[in-house]
């Protein structure tokens, strides 16, 4: 599949070429044959003879780009001058800052936010530590905390090269949610030190968002840490990824009128995205799932399995499926993959059954080619910005991370989940709803506040429930106590 023109490659190239009328569309006429696209063109300085122009174009990757500006020099009394990368610009210097909310204008204001008047706010907090959630930064702040080893589609990249992404969604939380979020990138891939590191630096935030680990160990440290803090931990990777699937299927499920209980779904995919987005369909009500990795699917007879593979192949393919993914299709209605790029052609959906279901997660490569796949399946989904029904995470974590913190909640529960998915297929309406629009724009204003709204009214029901079970507690507590007293008493004075 050859992809598209995309923005991610986008550059700007400064030419000095004689002033002629057909100026415009000989350079406009010249990219689109090389294959790109124009995007912009402004005359920056212009003299009796020559003109200069800045031509900003978009092209398939950084090769295509340099093939564009080879081009260009072809025109008669062209002159290139400065190239530049688009992306690279808008990330020099960082993406996100640090700026204080109040005034510092003389000793007057010094003195409050600072020392002496800060004093007072320290003891206020010792005293009583749940005022940091009204007193600081905390009731609004998360951590996102990678050790980049998982970075996008790339792998271990390591800490410094995981940075920018990690900028890159602390400026998604505050963009989308109003949250402010820090980019934590350790220098270390040892599970424990991570857990130890993590549960240090907890008491500035009220949440914690892991991104970019990778499986197993993100199990791993995702269980601990939500044993261990007081704040909810959630994992993007997995959850988000979960959270927007299951919504963008539910949605699909409508168009082609079929039940989730009733469908039968191969999945592609055993890691962290795959095992969470199984067990969250799991935990919506599907019934029949039949599951893939790279060897083929899982089922109880394999010796080959890790503790997470293991538990999916006991969970999952109640009709004993086994050999290829490509075996498991035949008469699915679901296929959903979350696993690696062109593993199964237009012929193998052609093998599923009637109105089928596509959602070909891996990017920027997607399992099948898109275009093959939507001359046999009803509904499509990629990953991928430049095709309809992208299933893209900040359609779910800023509005989760939203309602979490509104509901001072300390913990992520399955049913929150399962929420948010819920409010999330419920913003396209009956008559929005088509094979093509499953799930809403990311710029969609109602998007953050609805899924906000919803994992919040989870959260403080369970935490109503979390108080109730504690005071019952309490009352068997003491009517034990007394019910003690009492008798210490008899036997005191007989």
């Amino acid at each position: 599949m050859t992809a598209a023109p995309s923005v991610s490659y986008s550059i700007t190239v400064r030419i000095e070429l004689p002033a002629r009328p057909t100026m415009v569309s000989d350079l406009t006429t010249l990219i689109e044959r090389a294959g790109g696209v124009v995007t912009a063109l402004d005359v920056t300085a212009s003299g009796n003879r020559r003109l200069r122009v800045d031509v900003t174009c978009a092209a398939r990757d950084s090769d295509h780009a340099k093939e564009v500006v080879d081009a260009l020099r072809q025109l008669d009394g062209v002159e290139i001058g400065k190239v530049s990368d688009r992306t690279f610009l808008v990330h020099l210097g960082g993406k996100i800052s640090i700026e204080p909310k109040v005034p510092i204008r003389n000793r007057d204001d010094l003195s409050l936010i600072y020392t002496p008047g800060v004093a007072r706010v320290s003891q206020a907090i010792a005293e009583n530590p749940a005022d940091a959630r009204s007193l600081t930064i905390k009731r609004n702040t998360v951590a996102v905390v990678t050790d980049g080893t998982a970075v996008l589609g790339l792998g271990d990249l390591g800490p410094l090269a995981a940075l920018p992404v990690m900028e890159g969604k602390a400026a998604l939380f505050k963009r989308f949610a109003g949250i402010d979020a820090f980019p934590i990138c350790l220098d270390t891939q040892d599970t424990d030190e991570i857990v130890r590191t993590v549960k240090a630096i907890a008491p500035v935030f009220a949440g914690i968002n892991l991104e970019d680990i990778s499986a197993p160990r993100c199990f791993e440290i995702e269980r601990r840490l939500r044993e261990e803090l007081d704040i909810p931990v959630f994992h993007d990777d997995q959850h988000g990824t979960a959270i927007v699937t299951l919504a963008a299927l539910k949605n699909a499920l409508r168009v082609v009128t079929k039940e989730l209980s009733d469908v039968r779904i191969v999945m592609a995919g055993a890691g962290a995205a795959g095992t969470a987005v199984l067990k969250l369909l799991l935990a919506a009500g599907a019934h029949d799932v039949v599951v893939a990795d790279d060897k083929g699917v899982l089922h109880p007879d394999r010796e080959d399995l890790n503790e997470s593979g293991r538990w999916t192949a006991e969970n999952t393919n109640p009709r004993g499926v086994k050999g290829t993914l490509r075996g498991a299709l035949p008469g699915a209605d679901v296929f959903i993959g979350v696993s690696a790029p062109n593993i199964i052609t237009g012929d193998d959906v052609a093998t599923m059954g009637r109105d089928a279901i596509v959602f070909a997660l891996a990017n920027p490569e997607p399992e099948v080619d898109p275009a093959e796949a939507s001359h046999h399946a009803a509904v499509v989904a990629t990953g991928r910005s430049d095709f309809a029904n992208q299933i893209n995470n900040v359609l779910a974590f800023p509005g989760v991370f939203r309602g979490l913190l509104d509901a001072q909640s300390s913990h992520i529960s399955t049913d929150m989940l399962l929420a948010a998915a819920r409010a999330l297929a419920g913003t396209v309406g009956d008559d929005e709803l088509n094979a093509a629009y499953i799930v809403p724009s990311v710029f969609n204003p109602d998007v953050s506040n609805v899924v906000a709204a919803a994992v919040a009214e989870v959260a403080g029901n369970e935490r109503e429930r979390t108080e109730r079970d504690h005071e019952r507690v309490e009352r068997e507590r003491e009517r034990e106590t007394k019910r003690g007293d009492a008798g210490v008493e008899g036997v005191a004075t007989t």
